[in-house]
């Protein structure tokens, strides 16, 4: 389909906090690409939210969105519990997709929103926008040097304390495991895997454990898993949602020595070899998804592949419900 050159009108349905900083920004700060509506339940908010961001239309009603003739591509920045449903809509009014991650609370639902994209032959992406991040780039650019010699294995440790809400039990969709299955594990653990798929190549096995250890919320709140990319690296990861403290650590094992990093935090990468030591610097841009929306222009102007897209956001999902013991 001819998307090339093109100027693009984006609609967003779920302007929250997410669209706030992170994403929506982006979307007019890329050339060719302009946001003319938002969507959101309550009418008051969106009017206030494209007001405050300078967006001429809002909508209630996600159908009059996604049915304006004047939108040519559409972000679904909602809870993933209905990224399914109107991501099908999406697809049936053959306009380009972005759906926040995780794509969708499970693999089959994952597999059916790509398919239906695919038939039409619409662009789908997935907000794994960690995949575009110059500090991540970095790491792959050491990685592909050979810096390290060849990757042997790569860990991966998160864990944090329960906050207010937990504690308080107050309702939260990231731990009701009737969307979130496996608790913050799917909201966050899903942009590690997905970069480590990145980084290095598809999963061929994957199968973990999980419990729900507090019993603060009805999802998951401690999962270990291990897995095996193509190219033959092996992976482990322990995430736990009620520990003592935070921590996010990864550790790259090499046959000439190491590479660690944060998924989160914004720390220095550092690589560790027998005769050297050497660390990089490399900030995130304050509109975190700038460089993924940036990707998708280049891709739709057929510059270069995007790199998260509908079927590597589905790998993410099954290797994530591999390792919850959900397939």
């Amino acid at each position: 389909m001819g998307f090339k050159n093109k100027t693009l009108r984006w609609g967003i349905i779920g302007c929250g906090n997410v669209t706030e900083i992170k994403s929506g920004p982006a979307y007019k700060q890329v050339d060719g690409f302009e946001v003319i509506a938002v969507m959101r339940r309550n009418l008051d908010l969106a009017k206030d939210y494209a007001e405050r961001h300078h967006i001429k239309r809002y909508y209630n009603d996600a159908d009059s969105l996604i049915s304006d003739n004047d939108i040519d591509a559409v972000y679904i920045a909602t809870p993933p519990d209905s990224h399914h449903y109107y991501a099908l809509k999406v697809a049936q009014a053959g306009k380009i997709c972005c759906i926040e991650k995780p794509m969708a609370p499970s693999y089959s639902e994952c597999v059916e929103i790509n398919d239906a994209f695919k038939s039409k032959n619409l662009p789908l992406y997935v907000a794994y926008y960690r995949r575009s991040l110059p500090r991540f780039e970095k790491v792959k650019a050491l990685l592909q040097a050979k810096n390290i010699g060849d990757i042997r294995h790569i860990s991966w440790y998160l864990s944090r304390t329960p906050n207010d809400i937990d504690i308080s039990k107050t309702y939260n969709w990231r731990t009701d495991s009737k969307i979130a299955y496996g608790g913050y594990f799917d909201d966050l653990a899903s942009h590690g895997l997905d970069l480590f798929i990145h980084l290095f190549g598809d999963i061929n096995k994957a199968s973990g454990v999980s419990e729900n250890q507090q019993g603060l919320y009805t999802a998951k709140d401690a999962i270990s898993g291990t897995w095996i990319h193509n190219t033959g690296v092996t992976g482990s990861g322990i995430w736990n949602f009620g520990a003592y403290k935070r921590e996010d650590s990864v550790r790259v094992i090499g046959s000439k020595g190491e590479i660690t990093f944060s998924v989160f935090n914004d720390i220095p990468i550092e690589v560790f070899t027998e005769n050297e030591h050497e660390v990089f610097s490399i900030e995130n841009p304050k509109h975190i998804q700038y460089y993924h929306v940036l990707n998708m222009k280049k891709d739709l102007d057929s510059i270069e592949n995007h790199p998260s897209t509908g079927t590597t956001a589905t790998h993410t999902a099954w290797v994530m419900d591999k390792i919850l013991g959900k397939l």
